[in-house]
């Protein structure tokens, strides 16, 4: 590294243009160094997701169903339908252009070049996204409080109940990792890589509609208040880019500008009703003897309320709490699908920031003993929802 010892440079100073090959070299270094720093929370949640994979695998050989394909069915089915044929009709009940077209993209592309098949593309494309994810979740752990809680909010994330969806050919993983590594880059104001990854996350679920007025917000507030000049305004437009064309292809495709929210609506009876819906199904659920699912979902409903109260408590940053926030709004005030409540709140990871911080300050003894315990039933949770349980996880 060149250091200056003087105020004035001498003449014989050599010329200090810009190396490029020393730019590389260090960011390469910076990468070695983050790589090892989040490693171990890498192998922590690859550890907990391949227990829940084994479980999945042998209880399904054991009853003679095919694993790959009880990892690939239900929104899987549509997903892989998309990566290999394209978009419908809209004339059809249910259109496939309610999905959004990132994921599929994705699974398309590793298809033409993997020779395993579209199936395996899509488990691929997940799991490779499931650990973005967990190294996102980690990095906000690890910047707002330490090492220890990056690590035990990436544990918590694969152990949830509904986590074998993390495992399944689905677009939450590759969602949750672009929403994370969204937040961070707008906790760091870099603001261009929030934008871009917002831009992305639009292309790739629905709820992308929870992250793009925060990535606004904040941008519109360094705007205000004049902060790194042109570069809030370009997260300001890239964030809702991709949400805001994909939208706009679908509404031209059905000829009617509310057409993707049209073929939500009339084809897969969901719609926003300020949580009536949520709230009558789960006074239902919670007062007949339903199946063990249905009761978890509004188990774990109830518990990411209680944990958004938590975070208001903790004084979680507003960018966090508003993501979470807004997030629970478009999931529990949405009409449709009680039994999918707790997989479409899998992205709304800042919920579990609270319990990864009060583990960390357990100790390691105390929280090992609670990630085991989560990660043994959210093993055998999985294979039920899979094997078991017959509507979408």
């Amino acid at each position: 590294m060149d250091v200056v010892t003087t105020d004035e440079p001498s003449r014989a100073t050599p010329d200090r243009s810009p190396d490029p090959g020393a730019g590389h070299a260090r960011r390469g270094a910076r990468l070695r160094t983050a790589t090892r720093q989040a490693l171990p929370a890498l192998l922590t949640y690859a550890a907990i997701r391949l227990a829940g994979l084994l479980t999945v695998y042998f209880w399904a050989r054991s009853i003679g169903m095919s694993p790959l394909r009880e990892l690939t069915r239900s929104d899987g089915t549509w997903y892989l339908g998309i990566a290999q044929h394209g978009y419908d009709g809209y004339e059809k009940v249910q259109s496939n252009m309610a999905f959004f077209p990132l994921y599929p993209g994705l699974v398309a592309a590793v298809d033409r070049v993997a020779p395993y098949g579209p199936r395996a593309a899509g488990l691929l494309v997940a799991w490779i996204a499931g650990l973005a994810a967990a190294w996102g979740l980690y990095a906000i752990g690890a910047y707002l409080h330490d090492r220890r809680a990056g690590i035990l909010l990436a544990a918590l994330w694969a152990a949830l109940p509904h986590g074998v969806v993390e495992s399944m050919s689905y677009s939450e993983t590759l969602f949750t990792a672009l929403a994370a590594w969204s937040l961070y880059a707008l906790l760091r104001r870099r603001w261009l890589t929030a934008g871009v990854l917002c831009l992305f996350a639009g292309l790739t679920r629905p709820t992308a509609s929870a992250l793009i007025p925060v990535i606004g917000l904040a941008a519109l507030a360094a705007i205000v208040r004049r902060r790194d000049g042109w570069r809030p305004w370009a997260a300001l437009l890239l964030a809702p880019a991709g949400w805001l064309a994909y939208v706009a292809w679908v509404g031209v495709r059905t000829g009617r500008p509310d057409g993707w929210f049209h073929i939500q609506s009339a084809g897969w009876r969901t719609h926003f009703d300020f949580g009536v819906y949520t709230y009558e199904r789960g006074r239902e659920v919670l007062g007949s003897p339903e199946s063990l699912p249905m009761f978890l979902v509004s188990v774990v409903v109830v518990l990411a309320i209680m944990f958004f109260v938590l975070s208001l408590i903790d004084r979680q940053p507003w960018q966090l709490l508003l993501y979470s926030g807004l997030l629970l709004v478009t999931t529990l005030g949405a009409a449709g699908y009680y039994h999918s409540k707790a997989r479409f709140l899998l992205p709304a990871f800042a919920l579990l920031l609270p319990a990864a911080v009060a583990l960390a300050r357990a100790g390691w003894a105390r929280a090992v003993t609670v990630v085991v315990a989560l990660t043994v039933f959210s093993a055998y949770f999985g294979g039920h929802l899979l094997l078991i349980w017959t509507k979408s996880p």
